[in-house]
This record gives C-alpha cells, sequence and structure tokens, in this order.
C-alpha cells in the first residue's frame, strides 16, 4: 500500500510540474523582441575574475571584440588571483584590438563580502568615478590597458570619488554588463541585451549562459543543471511584470545602473553566496523590471571534466540555497526521492510483483519526467537516450546537497578557490 500511495504521489507530483509550475521544461525563453534604440546608451561591462588564467585567452578576447555602436569599455577586477590573471588580461588587451580594458585589484574582501560581490562592487566604483572624472574634463574617458593597482575601499557604487554616502549620483555609465570571466559573448552580444532592454523598458536583462558540454559527466549533469534550475525558478514566472518568483543566471546580467543604485547593489547582497538570485530580488524589490532566458550565443568555456569538478559546482552553494536549514535539507531530500527516484523504483515493483497500478502510476511519472527533460538535452544538442537516465542524475544532486551540509557543518561550507564563506547570520 505504502508503494502505491508514493507512486500516484509522485504521479501528482508530476501532473503538477508539467502543466502548473511555468511550463518550466521549455527552452523558448530566449531574448525578447527588440529593436536598435535611437542612441546607444553607454555600457561598461564588470569582470570579476579570480585565478582565471585557464579561461581568459578563450573568454576575454569575446569581450574585446563586441561590436557595439555606443560607448562601452571593459573592467576586469583581479580578486586576489595567484596564477597571473591580470597580466594575462593586460597582454590579451594588447594583443587586440577592440573595446578599451582597465585591470583594477581592490585587495582581499572585508568580513561580510564574498569576494565576486567584493570585485563586482570595486568594479562599479570605479566606473563610476572614471566617467565621473571624464565628464569633469571634457572629454571621453579612455582606460588603460595596464593593471590599474587603486585603493581597497573604493567609493560605493551610488557616489562619486570625494562625495558623501547618499549623495545624488555623479554621471556614470547608463548599463552595467556583469559577466563571469569564464563567458564567452558573440560579437553582437553586448548590443542584442541593450536593445532588448531599451526596447522593453527592463531594468535587468539575463541569459543562462549554455554550459560546456563535452566529457562523458558534462553531458550526464550539465543539462539536468539547468533543468533544475529552470524548476524551480521558471522563466516564464519570472518574466511576468509584477511576480513574486525572481532570478538571475550570474554568468551574463545587463544591469539598468539606475536601478542598480535603487537597489543598493551590490552593498545589500554582500554577503549572498548565490548572487545571482539574490541580485534579481533586490532589483524587483526597488522596483525594477527583471527578465530571464536561456542564451543562444554567450557560452561558457569552463571544462568540467571529471566527476569532482561538477560536483563541487553544486555542493559548493546547494546548502546556501536552503538557507542552511536542516528542515529544508530534510525537505528537499524527501522532494527528490518522491519525484525522481520513486517512478523508476514504482515501474520495477510493480512489474515485479505483478501489482499493475504501482506499474502504471510509476511509469507514467518516470515517462513525464522524461518528456519534460528532451527539450534541454536539445538545447544541448544532446542524444535523447540520456533522458531516461534523469533519475541517476537526481540521485548525484541529492548526494550533492547532503554533501554541501556535511560541509557546512564541518566548517568547509560554500568554498570556493581558497576561500571558505559562513551564513549571513554568523558575520
Amino acid at each position: 500500500m505504502g508503494l502505491l500511495i508514493a507512486a500516484y504521489a509522485s504521479l501528482a507530483a508530476w501532473l503538477w510540474l508539467t502543466f502548473a509550475q511555468g511550463m518550466f521544461w521549455r527552452t523558448d525563453v530566449r531574448l525578447p523582441p527588440r529593436s536598435a534604440p535611437a542612441r546607444w546608451p553607454s555600457v561598461a561591462i564588470i569582470v570579476p575574475a579570480r585565478d582565471e588564467a585557464e579561461v581568459l585567452p578563450l573568454s576575454l578576447p569575446s569581450l574585446l571584440a563586441q561590436d557595439y555602436p555606443g560607448e562601452a569599455g571593459i573592467v576586469l577586477v583581479d580578486d586576489g588571483s595567484s596564477d597571473g590573471t591580470a597580466a594575462l588580461a593586460a597582454r590579451l588587451a594588447a594583443e587586440q584590438p577592440g573595446l578599451p580594458l582597465t585591470v583594477v585589484s581592490p585587495g582581499d574582501p572585508p568580513p561580510g563580502w564574498t569576494g565576486k560581490l567584493w570585485a563586482v562592487r570595486h568594479g562599479i566604483a570605479h566606473v563610476r568615478t572614471a566617467h565621473t572624472r571624464a565628464h569633469v574634463n571634457g572629454h571621453a574617458h579612455e582606460p588603460a590597458h595596464e593593471p590599474a593597482h587603486e585603493p581597497a575601499h573604493a567609493p560605493a557604487p551610488g557616489t562619486a570619488e570625494g562625495s558623501a554616502p547618499g549623495a545624488p549620483p555623479g554621471p556614470g555609465p547608463e548599463f552595467l554588463l556583469l559577466t563571469d570571466a569564464d563567458i564567452a559573448h558573440e560579437p553582437d552580444s553586448l548590443r542584442e541585451l541593450v536593445a532588448a532592454a531599451t526596447s522593453a523598458g527592463l531594468d535587468l536583462v539575463s541569459q543562462m549562459a549554455r554550459l560546456r558540454v563535452v566529457s562523458a559527466w558534462e553531458r550526464l549533469v550539465v543539462p539536468a543543471f539547468v533543468y533544475f534550475f529552470a524548476q524551480l525558478y521558471p522563466f516564464r514566472r519570472i518574466n511576468r511584470p509584477g511576480a513574486r518568483t525572481s532570478a538571475a543566471a550570474g554568468g551574463c546580467v545587463l544591469l539598468r545602473t539606475e536601478a542598480a543604485v535603487r537597489a543598493g547593489i551590490p552593498d545589500s547582497i554582500r554577503q549572498a553566496v548565490i548572487d545571482d538570485v539574490a541580485l534579481a530580488r533586490a532589483v524587483r524589490r526597488g522596483g525594477g523590471r527583471i527578465w530571464l532566458g536561456l542564451a543562444e550565443r554567450v557560452d561558457s568555456v569552463r571544462p568540467y571534466s571529471g566527476l569532482g569538478d561538477l560536483w563541487r559546482m553544486v555542493s559548493r552553494s546547494a546548502y546556501a540555497q536552503l538557507r542552511h536549514r536542516p528542515v529544508l535539507l530534510a525537505g528537499t531530500v524527501a522532494g527528490l526521492v518522491l519525484v525522481y527516484l520513486v517512478p523508476p523504483a514504482a515501474l520495477c515493483a510493480g512489474l515485479a510483483a505483478g501489482r499493475p497500478a504501482v506499474a502504471w502510476a510509476g511509469g507514467t511519472a518516470w515517462l513525464l519526467m522524461t518528456g519534460t527533460y528532451l527539450p534541454m538535452l536539445r538545447y544541448y544538442r544532446q542524444s535523447p537516450l540520456l533522458a531516461p537516465l534523469l533519475p541517476l542524475t537526481a540521485l548525484l544532486y541529492l548526494l550533492m546537497t547532503v554533501d554541501s551540509a556535511v560541509q557546512h557543518y564541518r566548517g568547509r561550507g560554500a568554498a570556493w578557490k581558497g576561500r571558505t564563506y559562513a551564513r549571513p547570520g554568523d558575520v
């Protein structure tokens, strides 16, 4: 009786997910209709980077080569790298003509800040200060290609250098493109993002970059990562004006500077490990309009060749996503078991025991699971034969989530590139 109840509960869950969870499984949410603005706004591209020498030759040239009709520049913020990231970035910019690049170093983040958000804060403060100086001097600012080492405590993003906190912001770029160091953009990426934002009156436009899928483990795990994310944060629901669900994809976020100032970005989210979701929530709370979808011409070049690399990618923030609460962890584990593991177990047990009702319920739930996963596999250009293996992938994610909690209580939670972050309440 217990297995029959579990099988039908799983089937009910899949019927609800398939038809009532914002059509999360559809992969046709791409940039909204857009046209070129009458005047192209100024944009600052901010790239936080920590020990990214491996991927920078594949990503930074794509930013330098952006074909953007308006004023644009790049600020790479070297977040305490030990592998020569800053020097490599300057050399790549010197070898390739294109958008101007400035390399700055903010120093180690103070307590209460994640390294990435401290780097973003410093990058925003730099471009606003530089823009103010350029306007005061009456000429356009041309960033240098050499590293510029600046004070660790840069002025806040909403203030010009030397002004008091809370003063009206000085001149600055109208948009900020926050993009990770492992993200490569096609030459028209910035132009299309800005056109989408200006055409639809959006304050935040974010695209989930297409992650690398080359190794066997990447094929098994990566498409499911995006599928699970969309299940938690259905894109269509996020993109409705006034919706309560908010999320962004941190690898590619175009943010209107005015909206960033209103939301106090990044100071208001300085402790957030899952900074993209926190960013979107802050912008929406500040009255901004947000949009999230899948990318067509924005790709991650970071390799995750082995299971260990993928495991660390997920486990470093999985428990933070659950707000470090054991009760949410228990609920998540139970939910993953019911939704993803019960269907194949019920089908096999029902067939073996001659219980057709159990087998039918489990098989139908597994069929719905497989069918909703197929569009994501097509988006990643992977074989449809991987779709029935989603329960196996879900089991891996369950173990990664539990491991994330274990590492947290051992004092190694939310660890990334030599840094470990405490819960916000512990800071």
